[in-house]
């Protein structure tokens, strides 16, 4: 795959700040893959996001976007690249089908917008003012103006935040079409549902510092137990017990509950993405 954005020893300080935002961070985005940038609130991850689009400029080190220096690309940058800002962005004075209408407005090509407000929901509602949708259904149609451009790359800031467990799996299912397709994410998020289940690379964010750079199960290896529990009947009563995963083919113990007891449950020790997150971002705090 090739590289579509690659991020080397990047840094950024705001006008009277007296430290970087961002402190020398490189890291690699490669085409057809959801890439998720994680880490508390004020640790660097909107600032490198509004560099990665080209809305703050001021930094040093490089971006380069496949294969060409950001800086040098002009406005036919936005032509390839679609942004979901945390915040939806629209007119709430228009109708949901007037906003997508003026947004496409801005690209020489866009994508069928109407068949994206019927899968997620919204074309029913698309002559209601926006002002006058639900914070859901604004969210879900900040999706599709993101898309609007048919996009090279997509950026996605909360994508699913607010919305019902139906609305953002049909959400997580056209990002994972997408990526099928070719397309490129640069995800934003702090639901870690939505990163175990679209994230194909994972980097840590911790104070204008990258701390870890890899996938959701090298993850989950490095820093899960190697035991399983089982949870059995014996007797009317629910027991419990742990074995260490090496080697448990041939324990004698696991085999003969596996063999003679009522199993109710059998879980491995895999550490969830929350306590990645807090293992990773609160050490480095």
């Amino acid at each position: 795959m090739a590289s579509a954005f690659r991020i080397d020893n990047l840094c950024f300080n705001y006008p009277g700040s007296k430290e970087d935002v961002i402190k020398g961070i490189s890291f690699e985005v490669r085409e057809g893959e959801v890439f998720g940038l994680l880490g508390p609130s004020g640790a660097g991850k909107s600032t490198t996001q509004k560099i990665m689009i080209k809305l703050l400029e001021n930094y040093s080190g490089e971006v380069s976007y496949f294969g060409r220096n950001l800086k040098d690309i002009n406005k036919s940058f936005y032509e390839e690249v679609g942004v979901g800002f945390e915040m939806p962005v629209h007119f709430s004075k228009m109708t949901g089908l007037e906003n997508m209408e003026f947004f496409s407005g801005f690209y020489k090509k866009h994508t069928n917008y109407k068949d994206l407000m019927e899968r997620v929901g919204l074309w029913e509602y698309r002559n209601v003012m926006v002002g006058n949708y639900s914070k859901g259904m604004k969210v879900r149609l900040n999706f599709v103006r993101a898309m609007l451009n048919n996009p090279r790359v997509l950026f996605l800031d909360e994508v699913t935040n607010g919305l019902d467990p139906i609305n953002a799996r049909i959400i997580k299912e056209i990002i994972t079409e997408y990526r099928n397709q070719g397309g490129t994410v640069f995800l934003s998020t702090h639901l870690m549902n939505d990163v175990e289940q679209l994230c194909d690379v994972i980097a840590f964010c911790v104070n204008g510092k990258l701390h870890e750079i890899s996938t959701p199960r090298e993850l989950k290896l490095k820093y899960g137990k190697r035991d399983i529990e089982i949870e059995y009947k014996e007797s009317g009563i629910t027991r419990k017990e742990v074995f260490l995963l090496d080697g448990i083919g041939n324990n004698e113990d696991f085999q003969y509950i596996i063999r003679n007891k009522e199993i109710e449950t059998i879980h491995s020790g895999e550490t969830s993405m929350e306590e990645i997150f807090i293992i990773v971002t609160g050490g480095a705090l």
